[in-house]
């Protein structure tokens, strides 16, 4: 018999009360697009209620300078998968995958790799990943399948899987589509944003710079250590390229739009043609 108990025993009835379990209280289902969120009625009630698209997002684990976490992928996707399935009105969006290809390990690992806490999946690895996740939604009730990635290594993997699959499925209610719009053409159109206001292709660089940095100060600021942003983090190997120190918020809420809004067209393209 615990503590609690035996000390109940001992007191006056009148006061027997106060030891009770607080009460459970009703709760509606949470305002929510990420499954990971709700039940599995609630998601089934979703399907039946004509929402039939699912989003599948790949992020990564991967370096991001000495002034930057390792998550920056999927702290980004957080925010752009709930915006973009909020305007799509009838989608929700599967976990974001963080294990994606990122180099090689051995006696000399190769791109992020060389870092420490990056994680890396085998390039086959991924794709049957992804081929397993987008069946599994299938078999729920999903009829189309988005595949959405915010890193470069992802793109060529999603582009294969959603052939295969649409390979397999044809004649079927089921189709998938790769939006590689989010990525692709909002590097570009971002990067020309960027010029548009005078920053060069130095400042803006390829990784965990300009971009990427004010993306992260837009969605979450406490995951950044402005302190630490340098040119080029400020030494040689630190993993960055860019300058991050000219990163703002503002300047990564208007990227992210961008983002959000060539996915968005993409998305609508692809099921119309359907």
């Amino acid at each position: 018999m615990n503590r609690s108990r035996l000390l109940a025993l001992a007191l006056p009835a009148a006061l027997v009360p106060f030891f009770s379990p607080a009460p459970v209280l009703c709760q509606a289902p949470p305002n929510s697009v990420f499954i990971e969120a709700l039940t599995w009625e609630e998601i089934r009630d979703e399907i039946d209620a004509g929402s039939t698209t699912i989003i599948i997002p790949t992020a990564g684990t991967e370096q991001k300078g000495p002034h930057m976490v390792m998550g920056e992928h999927k702290y980004v996707m957080e925010y752009t998968m709930d915006e973009l399935a909020r305007l799509l009105g009838n989608a929700l969006v599967s976990p974001i995958m963080t294990y994606v290809p990122e180099g090689n390990w051995g006696a000399e690992p190769t791109g992020h790799m060389r870092m420490p806490g990056t994680i890396t999946l085998p390039e086959d690895w991924f794709r049957e990943l992804l081929v397993h996740t987008a069946k599994s939604h299938a078999a729920g009730g999903f009829t189309d399948i988005l595949f959405i990635g915010d890193s470069g290594g992802n793109q060529r993997g999603m582009s294969a899987v959603t052939e295969q699959l649409n390979a397999e499925w044809a004649g079927t209610a089921v189709r998938a589509h790769f939006i590689g719009d989010y990525y692709a053409k909002s590097n570009e159109d971002i990067t020309g944003y960027m010029k548009a206001r005078g920053f060069t292709d130095a400042q803006i660089g390829s990784h965990a710079g300009l971009l990427d940095t004010s993306q992260m100060l837009f969605v979450n600021p406490h995951h950044v250590r402005m302190d630490k942003a340098a040119p080029d983090g400020g030494f040689e190997g630190s993993g960055v390229s860019g300058d991050p120190s000219l990163s703002t918020a503002a300047l990564g809420e208007a990227q992210l739009r961008i983002k959000i809004n060539n996915a968005l067209a993409q998305i609508q393209a692809s099921l119309a043609a359907r």
